[in-house]
């Protein structure tokens, strides 16, 4: 049986991070029931791309739930959902501090009327301190928490990142990982619980190298300047000459040795202690000598940590994800079968038997209603 089968979670979030956190439970086996406000439900289900009128995002998000439409700022919602916050094993939800509170849904109200709940809330800034109801989206955490200046362009500028590191990796990751933690421990106390996540303070962890260096010997990073940001000629993006682009990243003795070995570069460079830009410049010109295969195939058996920058239809073309069954599980969508997003549970803990749509909105409604 899926180690989660036997639990239900009742699910009030919207967009990403709560969604994703549930579609991974789901996969693991628990009953996901998502509480949508009629009559569009999960703004998500309106974004583009769609196919025949079902929006991509929201059906990859929410493959394997149901969906229970009320609005739950109407007189009598409460009376309504009280049926199922008896028997739910957790909340989710990601409204601003203090919104469920108002709504009569907060955690010392249902724990009143289920002292047994895991109560998990996603925000942005958490709920104490001056920015806990403060508006924000990934790009404003990833500002506010230093992360974006570190990583710049030839101007100085920060880069625009291509992933939603607040929302999946400081929002979704987390909350899962809390939530079961907190079904553990009430296994053994037999005790819920409230979790919070906040996504900002969640992003710290991700800066460690650069948390050290700054409390222990007060040495602040540099945007462009550190190890994995540019300042080291053994972690860097080199153009070819058919304008590919190399990601290099033979940071190690044994692999720099390697690396400068089929570059061919001259002693002086081996040691990049001395002039680490200019070894750079020189690596970067050798680089741009031969086209991005050329170079591959040079490196072809060797190990030096270099890659080809892929686009990613390049990317799902190789032949190591399908060997290893990662887009496998199918998804209906739009009446169409299409790969669901690759799950992080294990295999060994997944449920065969999941759903492979998305749901309808309400589709779980008594009838009438």
């Amino acid at each position: 049986m899926p180690p989660l089968k036997d639990i239900l979670v009742l699910d009030f979030s919207t967009l990403l991070p709560g969604p994703m956190a549930t579609l991974f439970l789901a996969d693991a086996g628990a009953q996901v029931i998502k509480i949508e406000r009629p009559p569009t439900g999960d703004e998500m289900r309106l974004y583009q791309p769609a196919v025949n009128g079902e929006g991509v995002n929201f059906a990859m998000l929410n493959r394997g739930k149901s969906s229970l439409a009320i609005n739950i700022k109407e007189p009598g919602a409460l009376d309504c959902l009280r049926p199922l916050l008896e028997k739910a094993d957790v909340i989710i939800e990601q409204f601003r501090p203090g919104v469920m509170d108002r709504l009569g849904l907060g955690y010392d109200d249902v724990r009143k009327i289920n002292p047994d709940i895991i109560y998990c809330s996603i925000n942005g800034w958490g709920s104490t301190g001056p920015k806990s109801t403060a508006a924000g989206h990934d790009l404003n955490y990833m500002a506010e928490t230093g992360v974006l200046g570190l990583s710049v362009d030839s101007t100085g500028a920060p880069i625009l990142p291509p992933i939603l590191a607040a929302d999946i990796a400081a929002g979704a990751y987390p909350a899962m990982i809390n939530i079961l933690l907190a079904l553990r421990q009430r296994d053994r106390t037999q005790e819920g619980c409230q979790i919070e996540v906040a996504m900002g303070q969640n992003l710290f962890p991700f800066l460690y190298w650069a948390l050290g260096n700054a409390h222990a010997l007060d040495q602040w990073p540099v945007a462009g300047g550190e190890t994995v940001t540019g300042g080291t000629p053994r972690y860097q993006i080199y153009r070819t000459r058919d304008d590919r682009y190399l990601a290099a990243a033979p940071l190690e003795d044994k692999f720099w040795a390697n690396f400068t070995k089929v570059l061919g570069l001259t002693p002086e460079f081996a040691d990049d202690s001395r002039d680490p830009a200019s070894t750079r410049d020189a690596v970067a010109r050798t680089i741009a000598g031969r086209d991005a295969a050329d170079w591959m195939a040079a490196f072809e058996g060797i190990d030096v940590c270099c890659s080809i920058v892929l686009t990613l239809q390049e990317a799902l073309q190789d032949p190591h994800w399908a060997a290893r069954g990662v887009f496998n599980t199918p998804l209906t969508l739009g009446g169409k079968t299409v790969p669901a997003l690759p799950s992080i549970i294990s295999p060994a803990l997944r449920d065969p038997d999941a759903t492979t749509h998305s749901p309808g909105l309400g589709e779980t409604n008594a009838p009438g209603r």
